[in-house]
C-alpha cells in the first residue's frame, strides 16, 4: 500500500501506476490496455476542436470487512451510454465498462485508502471522439480512458460541515431543451466563470435556477439540490438537470428510512420552506448547505435576501441519517439490501 496522509487527501490528482485504455476503431473496441504515460491525441481529434468528450465518476471503497466494493457501476454505465448516444458516438457495453473498472482497482489497489478514513478511489472514467477532421459530424473513432485517484474530501472542508451558497441570475447552467441532463465535458466549462465569480466573494456553491423563466430550482454547479421538510426528500424534476445516481440512491435510502419522496417542480418561493437543503453527488456525497444568499447580480453588493438552513452550523438530522446510511452501504457495514455494491475480487 502506498505511504499517503489517507486523512488528508482531498481531491488532488495523485497519479496510479496508469490508466487504462481503450480504442474504437474500425466497428470494434480494442482489448483494455495498461498505459503508464501520456494518452496520444492528434491535434486535429474531434474532440479538440468541438468538444466529443463525455463522463463518467463513481468511487471504490475499502469496507470495514476487508471487502473492496464498486458502488452502483452499472448506473454510470448505462449514464455514460445515454451521454454518448446523444452525441452519436461509439460507446463502451455495460459489460465492457464494469470490467475496466474493476480492473483498474486491481491493478492500482495500493492507491485504495484503507477502511475508516473516510476515503475511497474516485473513479474517472472519460470517452473522446478521436477522429483526425474538421468536419462538424459525429466521431466514428473514439478513445475510452479508466483513471482514477485516491479521494477524500472534495472541497476539502470537514464531513457534513454546511457550506454557503449564492443563487446564479446572471449565468445559466444549461439552455433550455439543451444538454445539461447529459454529462458532457463541455456542460462544465461555461460554468467555471461563475463559479469563479461566487468562489471570489466567499461562497462554496452557487446554485442555478431553471434557465428559461429563473422561477424554478434546478440545481448546483457542481451536483443535485435536494431539501428536506415535514419528513419529505424534495429534489427537483427538470430536463436540464443531470440524473445523479448519488441523488437517485439517497431518494431509496430515504423511503427505506421511512421518509416520503418527490421528485417535482420546486418554485423558487419554496425555498424558504426547507427545513435542511443539501448538494449531493458522487464526489461529495451530501454537501449540507448552510445558507444561500440571493442577489440581483452576482457580481453586484446588493443583497436580496439570504436563506438560513439547519441549526447551530450543524447538517440537519435527516439529512445526517441518510448520509450515514448511504455510506454504510458503501463501507459494509449497512445490509445492501438493493444490490449496489459490485465486489472486487483481488
Amino acid at each position: 500500500m502506498q505511504n499517503l496522509d489517507w486523512g488528508h487527501l482531498g481531491f488532488a490528482v495523485r497519479e496510479t501506476h496508469g490508466v487504462l485504455v481503450s480504442r474504437f476503431k474500425d466497428g470494434k473496441w480494442t482489448e483494455p490496455a495498461r498505459e503508464n504515460g501520456p494518452v496520444e491525441l492528434s491535434p486535429y481529434s474531434l474532440v479538440l476542436n468541438y468538444s466529443t468528450c463525455c463522463f463518467e465518476g463513481l468511487k471504490a471503497f475499502r469496507g470495514a470487512d476487508g471487502v473492496v466494493r464498486i458502488f452502483r457501476p452499472d448506473e454510470n454505465a448505462r449514464r455514460l451510454r445515454r451521454s454518448a448516444e446523444f452525441l452519436d458516438m461509439p460507446a463502451p457495453s455495460e459489460e465492457m465498462f464494469i470490467s475496466m473498472c474493476e480492473e483498474y482497482v486491481r491493478w492500482n489497489i495500493d492507491f485504495l485508502p484503507p477502511y475508516g478514513y473516510n476515503a475511497s478511489m474516485y473513479l474517472r472514467p472519460v470517452l473522446i471522439g478521436t477522429d483526425k477532421q474538421l468536419n462538424l459530424k459525429s466521431p466514428v473513432e473514439a478513445t475510452f480512458i479508466l483513471m482514477g485517484i485516491p479521494a477524500g474530501s472534495y472541497s476539502g472542508a470537514k464531513t457534513l460541515s454546511p457550506v454557503t451558497a449564492v443563487i446564479s441570475r446572471d449565468f445559466d447552467r444549461a439552455a433550455p431543451n439543451g444538454t445539461g441532463s447529459y454529462k458532457l465535458g463541455a456542460n462544465y466549462a461555461p460554468s467555471f466563470h461563475a463559479y469563479n465569480t461566487a468562489h471570489a466573494m466567499g461562497f462554496t456553491e452557487l446554485l442555478f435556477l431553471d434557465p428559461a423563466t429563473k422561477t424554478k430550482i434546478d440545481e448546483f454547479g457542481s451536483s443535485n439540490f435536494f431539501g428536506i421538510k415535514d419528513g419529505t426528500f424534495v429534489t427537483p424534476l427538470s430536463d436540464s438537470v443531470l440524473p445523479s445516481i448519488t441523488n437517485k440512491s439517497l431518494q431509496q435510502v430515504a423511503l427505506d428510512l421511512g421518509y416520503k419522496v418527490e421528485k417535482r417542480v420546486i418554485p423558487f418561493e419554496e425555498l424558504e420552506t426547507f427545513e435542511e437543503v443539501n448538494a449531493c453527488g458522487t464526489a461529495v456525497v451530501i454537501t449540507p448547505i448552510g445558507t444561500i444568499t440571493d442577489k440581483p447580480h452576482l457580481k453586484g453588493e446588493e443583497v436580496t435576501r439570504v436563506y438560513h438552513f439547519g441549526k447551530d452550523g450543524e447538517c440537519g438530522p435527516v439529512s445526517r441519517k441518510l448520509y450515514e446510511t448511504l455510506r454504510g452501504i458503501q463501507d459494509g457495514v449497512v445490509p445492501d439490501t438493493h444490490g449496489w455494491c459490485y465486489i472486487v475480487k483481488l
